[in-house]
């Protein structure tokens, strides 16, 4: 039998369920924001705009790492609660034990490709010659925590998916604190720079792994590690993949597209321009991860009254789930418009903020931003079907944004517009790819409304 926490999924207000379960998702994806902004602004604070360009350029590296921990943690999370809505737990279990093992073996791999080809992969993610010095000491550090990230990563996801919301926000909690005392102390006292933030980050998320590991071992979680479930089993192997693909390959394709992204900055405006659009990455994640957690938290309401065909409540999870990101997503907007400026100087000491930087990156961060009011709509409605299980409609909408739509447009409009052309890639593929994510939720919906009228007429 599954709990009864699992089975409040399938019972009682919605509303009164997202917000439990979103609640505290948003509150962990809030302090997760914070932690990726730590390292930016106490490197900005202590090398300048190097510095912030160095962690740019590692940065689509580091988000290799966290696409395979997105396609185990999150495919295995959402198979996971479609399980517990069908009543068979044991099967939960299983897909544990797989995704634990899949998780150490990805992050072996990673961490051996990374330390063997440091400089060369920074390379191809458009690290100049003043900027590979920093970049080098701080992936070469990052990469060594590889498997902390993705073992507390991954496994915190599954938290959340037996449903336990409260654990999972309390796991970033540990990271982002650990995260937020060391750094300074290593930055600033011992003077370690880039190696110092690199540090910081690796020992949060060594703290969160053994944090998440504990929460399976302990006695309090529904689900436990059981040593016959660690043997791989293929077809679970294959079902994990197939859902978790989608954000997967999002953040491989996000990976590719920094790749060009920063060699297009670094062509149209040098290493300044690379610095400023890793500012204005950090701001623009730091709104969109509420919209995360909020998916996070919808994720197993979804996918547990899709596993027991109560579409009715299918429905009015996604309907809510829309409503909160576009209202956040329009706050940040007015910011972004209002205070571009100042939102620059946040980053880095006045000395070592130029007026070119502030004035490139203020004017950056409004072009970047225009499409706030419409992404929480095409984030929240892209991962409702990565959340019923149907990976090919996920991955196209995911996709979209980062890759088929996005990347073109940082290839062409640079020869008509110069950087101006950069920035305005990325409204470009907002927009493009919210119209597609109408169209295709549109459909989905249709096709709800006629299950749900046949599962009543018999």
């Amino acid at each position: 039998m599954v709990s009864d926490r699992s089975a409040q999924l399938g019972q009682g207000s919605v509303f009164r369920l997202l917000v439990r379960f979103s609640g505290p998702a948003i509150v962990g994806m809030m302090a997760q924001a914070f932690y990726n902004l730590i390292d930016r602004v106490f490197v900005g604070h202590a090398i300048g705009a190097d510095g912030i360009a160095g962690i740019a350029v590692a940065f689509p590296f580091m988000l290799i790492m966290l696409a395979f921990g997105m396609l185990i943690g999150f495919g295995g999370a959402a198979l996971i609660s479609i399980r517990l809505g069908e009543q068979r737990k044991a099967d939960a279990e299983r897909i544990l034990g797989n995704a634990a093992v899949l998780l150490t073996l990805a992050a072996t791999a990673i961490t051996a490709v990374g330390l063997a080809m440091t400089d060369r992969i920074l390379g191809f993610f458009g690290a100049s010659e003043t900027v590979l010095p920093y970049a080098h000491d701080y992936l070469q550090i990052i990469t060594l925590g590889t498997v902390f990230q993705m073992v507390g990563f991954g496994l915190n996801a599954v938290i959340r998916g037996e449903g336990n919301p409260r654990i999972a926000m309390l796991s970033m909690f540990v990271s982002v604190v650990v995260n937020f005392l060391l750094a300074p102390v290593f930055i600033f006292w011992l003077r370690w720079g880039m190696m110092g933030a690199a540090l910081a980050t690796v020992l949060a998320q060594a703290a969160t792994a053994v944090w998440v590991l504990l929460y399976f071992v302990g006695g309090t979680s529904v689900l436990r590690f059981r040593a016959r479930n660690l043997r791989l089993d293929p077809q679970i192997c294959r079902g994990i993949m197939a859902i978790g693909s989608p954000p997967c390959l999002m953040q491989l394709a996000a990976s590719f597209l920094w790749s060009i992204l920063n060699n297009q900055l670094h062509y149209h405006g040098g290493d300044t321009a690379v610095a400023a659009m890793g500012v204005i990455y950090a701001v623009i994640m730091t709104l969109a991860m509420p919209i995360f957690g909020l998916n996070q938290g919808a994720q197993p309401i979804i996918g547990y009254n899709y596993g027991a065909r109560r579409f009715d409540r299918v429905k009015k999870t996604l309907e809510t789930a829309v409503l909160v990101a576009t209202a956040w997503m329009i706050c940040g907007f007015v910011l972004t418009m209002l205070f571009p400026s100042q939102i620059i100087r946040l980053f880095c000491q006045e000395k070592k903020a130029t007026a070119a930087m502030i004035a490139l990156g203020g004017h950056a961060i409004q072009i970047c931003t225009l499409m706030l009011p419409i992404i929480g709509f095409q984030i929240v409605s892209a991962s409702y079907f990565q959340s019923v299980g149907k990976p090919r409609e996920a991955m196209l909408l995911l996709l979209s944004r980062q890759l088929f739509i996005l990347v073109p447009a940082v290839l062409i409009l640079p020869h008509y517009f110069g950087l101006d052309g950069v920035w305005a890639a990325l409204p470009t593929s907002d927009l493009a790819s919210s119209l597609l994510t109408a169209f295709c939720l549109f459909v989905e919906l249709r096709r709800l409304r006629a299950s749900s009228a046949l599962e009543q007429a018999a």
